[in-house]
């Protein structure tokens, strides 16, 4: 599926609302003199996206009840936008579910920790399960077990992700304990 907008926004666009927004990229003018170019749109509308989740996140409030209500209000405006397409819809959620999951595997550590591991699988089992469901729609059997093949591995390192975790708190016993059993 190719999904095109009926009005592609320009990198000058993007820039423009970002600067409206007093976010503007800090490396943007030094980067690019002459303004923003359309190679740097990708760039930019990350930085638009980041700066609209921030100001979600900081307009939720924190209380249970209350979190949800303010959660509901902004699918209903991304609903909006995005209309009646549920096949775009959930191009868009398997694009979101990506960058969540990259996200969550960022670390500064040499060695992702096993609670970031298991939360970056449970991503990717969503993403694998949302495209197996696409593919299967479509009768592409052969793009069906591929997908369903890693969400199973994703889920797999899921528990493993978990497993290492409780030995970390000493809930479960390491390898080295469990050779004793």
């Amino acid at each position: 599926m190719s999904i095109g907008s009926e009005h592609p926004v320009s990198a000058e666009q993007i820039h423009a609302a970002l600067a409206a927004l007093a976010a503007e990229p800090a490396a943007g003018a030094k980067k690019r003199p002459e303004g923003p170019q359309e190679a740097d749109r990708l760039h930019l509308l990350g930085s638009l996206l980041a700066k609209t989740e921030l100001e979600i996140t900081a307009a939720t409030r924190l209380t249970e009840e209350g979190e949800m209500e303010d959660v509901l209000e902004t699918l209903l405006g991304w609903g909006e936008q995005l209309g009646a397409d549920p096949a775009l819809a959930v191009n868009v959620l398997t694009n979101r579910l990506q960058r969540t999951a990259l996200q969550v595997s960022e670390t500064e550590a040499e060695e992702v920790p096993p609670g970031r591991e298991a939360a970056f699988a449970a991503v990717m089992t969503a993403v694998y399960a949302l495209s197996a469901q696409l593919h299967a729609e479509r009768g592409d059997t052969e793009g069906t077990r591929h997908a369903l093949s890693g969400a199973e591995e994703a889920l797999i390192d899921i528990l493993h992700g978990m497993h290492d975790l409780r030995v970390a708190i000493g809930d479960a016993p390491g390898p080295e304990n469990e050779a004793d059993s």
